[in-house]
């Protein structure tokens, strides 16, 4: 079983506030995720429904860990990119697949490869093979 995961390195939470102008128009997924119209493509694609794990935003993910380091879930400890921000990436990553029940998970990374933006991400796919071992996991590079 297959599922498709967006990363998107904006720091939105996620774009149903963001201009349809700006970003295109926004997809809602069955659980109420309001998502990269990607998305949708997607589910129809590989006929599946797709969920709130599906598309992750650097928004979301700065404002969960920073959720967490007031709750001082850190125990008072410095946050940073690396490993926080790239932890929680990983973590929502497996969530797309443990919340599916899916043996591959198909993640596209959103921006330039070359923008500082997209590097945590960048760098949590790099540690999730070292996690995962690197016969488990893939990168397939893309341009248009």
């Amino acid at each position: 079983k297959v599922t498709i995961q967006k990363f998107d390195p904006y720091l939105n939470v996620d774009p149903g506030t963001m201009s349809p102008y700006q970003h295109g128009e926004v997809f809602v997924t069955d659980d109420g995720a309001e998502t990269d119209l990607d998305l949708g493509h997607y589910e129809r694609f590989i006929d599946i429904n797709l969920n709130k794990y599906s598309n992750v935003t650097a928004g979301k993910v700065y404002s969960h860990v920073l959720k967490k380091e007031r709750r001082g879930d850190y125990l008072g400890g410095t946050v940073q990119v690396i490993p926080h921000i790239t932890n929680e990436i990983k973590e929502r990553l497996l969530l797309a697949g443990e919340s599916t029940n899916a043996d591959v998970v198909i993640t596209e990374i959103g921006g330039t490869t070359g923008d500082i933006e997209p590097l945590p991400f960048l760098e949590a796919i790099r540690q999730i093979r070292s996690d995962l071992g690197r016969e488990n996991v893939m990168y397939v590079h893309c341009t248009l």
